[in-house]
This record gives C-alpha cells, sequence and structure tokens, in this order.
C-alpha cells in the first residue's frame, strides 16, 4: 500500500508545478545532477568510472532487482559506470530526475503523464514491468468477489482523485454506484493493520503486499485493475529520465540502459540469485519476502513483449483519455513525448 500511497502524493504534487522552469535549466557542474567524471588521479578500481546516481520511487523493493542485479553483478562497471541507487528526498524522485539533480529514477505512467500537462521534462525511457499487477485487494471473509461488491464496504486510501476513478471505472461496468463505498484514510498504516481495524479493502501492488498476505498466511481476494479496463492496464513502475539528459547526453543515457537492461534479464533468468543480491544490498528487508516476491515477479518484467523495457504507444494513450476523461489532466499530452524506446539494447 506504501508503493500505492506514493502515486497519489506524485499526482497531487504541487512541486511538479515549482521545478517546471528549474527542469529546462542547464545542468551547471558536473556534481549537480548526480553525474559526473572520475577520470582522475584517485586510485582503485573505480577510478575511470563515471559517477552516476538512480534515484527509487520508494524503499527497496522487488522492482528495483534489476538496478541491484546490474550494480552487483558488474555491468554498470562494464559500461564505464559507477553507479549509486539513492532513496528520493522530500521532494520525490520525480523532483529530483526533473530538475536533473540526478538523471535517472524510478516513477509511474500516471506521474509523467501529469507531469507533462505542467510542463515538466521527464521522459520515460523503460517499463519495468509490462501489465499493470496492482489491484483492489480484501481479506476473504469480506467476500468481495467482485467490483459490485464494493458497494456498502469500506475503502481505504489516500485521499487522491485517482482511486476514486478507478474504483468508479471499474463499478460501472458492472452497473454498482462508486457512491455507496465509504472512503477512510488510513495514514501510515499497513494493509494488514489497516483491515484489522477500520476498512474492508485497499489498493495493493500484489507482487508484494498479496505474496506477503500468503506468506503470512491471510488470504484476500484480488481484483487487477487490468482485468476490467484496458486503459488501467498501464505501466507502473518505469525509469525515467529528463530531457536536458537525452538531449546533452545521449550516450550516458544509452549505456545506462544498457546494463540495466542486462540487470532485469539477470533478475528474469536467475530470480533466487536476484533476490539474494537485493537482500544483500537491503538486509532490513524480509528475506522470505523478497524472495516469494522475486520468483513471482521476474517472469512479469518482460512477459510478452519482445524485450525487456519496451513501451507500446496505445497503452500510454489509452492510459492519458482514461485520465483525460476522469479530469485527472487539464489537457492532452502528446504522448510520444512522454516516453522512447530509443534506449534500449536492440
Amino acid at each position: 500500500m506504501r508503493w500505492l500511497k506514493m502515486i497519489g502524493l506524485l499526482l497531487l504534487s504541487v512541486t511538479l508545478i515549482a521545478i517546471t522552469a528549474c527542469g529546462s535549466k542547464e545542468a551547471g557542474p558536473a556534481q549537480s545532477n548526480g553525474s559526473t567524471n572520475t577520470e582522475n588521479s584517485s586510485e582503485g578500481d573505480n577510478a575511470a568510472l563515471r559517477d552516476v546516481k538512480v534515484v527509487l520511487d520508494w524503499t527497496p523493493n522487488t522492482n528495483h532487482t534489476g538496478l541491484y542485479a546490474a550494480v552487483d553483478q558488474g555491468f554498470y562497471e562494464a559500461e564505464g559506470l559507477n553507479v549509486e541507487i539513492v532513496q528520493p528526498g522530500a521532494g520525490g524522485a520525480d523532483t529530483m530526475v526533473a530538475s536533473n539533480e540526478v538523471p535517472f529514477g524510478v516513477s509511474y505512467q500516471e506521474s509523467v503523464t501529469q507531469a507533462h500537462t505542467q510542463g515538466v521534462p521527464l521522459v520515460s525511457i523503460a517499463a519495468v514491468i509490462q501489465h499493470n499487477t496492482s489491484g483492489f485487494a480484501a481479506p476473504t471473509d469480506r467476500n468481495i468477489k467482485s467490483p459490485k461488491d464494493f458497494e456498502g464496504k469500506t475503502y481505504g486510501g489516500w485521499g487522491s482523485p485517482v482511486e476514486e476513478a478507478v474504483m468508479q471505472s471499474i463499478m460501472e461496468g458492472e452497473g454498482a454506484d462508486v457512491s455507496k463505498v465509504k472512503n477512510i484514510n488510513m495514514g501510515d498504516a499497513d494493509f494488514f493493520t489497516a483491515v484489522k481495524r477500520d476498512i474492508d479493502f485497499a489498493w495493493i501492488f500484489y507482487a508484494w503486499t498479496g505474496i506477503e498476505a500468503e506468506l503470512r498466511g491471510e488470504p484476500i481476494d484480488m481484483l487487477y485493475v487490468k482485468d476490467y479496463s484496458e486503459a488501467l492496464d498501464y505501466y507502473t513502475p518505469v525509469l525515467v529520465t529528463n530531457e536536458t539528459t537525452i538531449e546533452n547526453d545521449p550516450e550516458l543515457v544509452k549505456a545506462f540502459m544498457k546494463a540495466t537492461s542486462e540487470g532485469y534479464q539477470y533478475a528474469i533468468d536467475h530470480p533466487e540469485d536476484a533476490a539474494n543480491i537485493l537482500i544483500k544490498a537491503v538486509p532490513d528487508l524480509d528475506k522470505d519476502l523478497v524472495l516469494a516476491s522475486q520468483k513471482w515477479l521476474s517472469p512479469k518484467y518482460t512477459d510478452d513483449a519482445p524485450r525487456w523495457g519496451e513501451q507500446k504507444q496505445e497503452v500510454w494513450q489509452n492510459y492519458t483519455d482514461w485520465m483525460f476523461s476522469k479530469k485527472l489532466l487539464e489537457e492532452q499530452i502528446d504522448v510520444s513525448k512522454a516516453y522512447t524506446n530509443d534506449f534500449l539494447p536492440q
């Protein structure tokens, strides 16, 4: 649930507007965007490597395993990069990337789409997962088997307009009325605490919270939003950069994406080893959860796409049209400027 909470925060964030002007500025000193050449007198393996930062969207999890694998397996080093994976600051990952504080980050299709209506220069350069693995989940004893069963139940969320819009979309298809759902803000409570306290269902990513429910022996009913609307099968998460980096340093983007693609391919081919890499890098994570999540998620990184990271225009257009129809966007955007496949290895 915490990952989805981040989506709402990003969609509502006024900081996107504040960085519109600075996003188009020149990078200035190399250190300012977390990317600098280190070909100097320092000794050691990293002496000739270029320091580069990539900022996560939230706390480390199996959406990010390919990044950690690329570091661990030396794929970035082979491309001349010394990559540091960092946590987002107070303004969030999108702000850090769009303002060119760092060149790369983890974001979501909806955030990039929203950013483009405000002139914020984010560009998606890869889809981490091909299909939306999020949906509405409830303990099985709540008997929520379809969106119509949301009526009369209590939903726990974070107060973003996108939540009710998604709920309304999938309920309308079954002749149900979203106004009959009680909404409350979950605050900082996790899914398992909240459903025992005061809610019936919430929006989760199955790859993490759903797998955790399995491990805890707390069965849930899961309604994937993509199963009820093609428009809701959007890319979440995605890797992003900014227009300045693409224009001024395309070779950096190309090198970063080549190594990152190899990292995710490693996680696809070796889920257990990749999980252990993530656990080693972030020892506070639950080992059993990381391993089970990775085994579930690894085949879904590429799924039915011809290669990892591939993005389709119709996916971007369908979700943009849906957002506009639900008044979640102030205006339509040219989706071809919001994403690119140009930096994925052939």
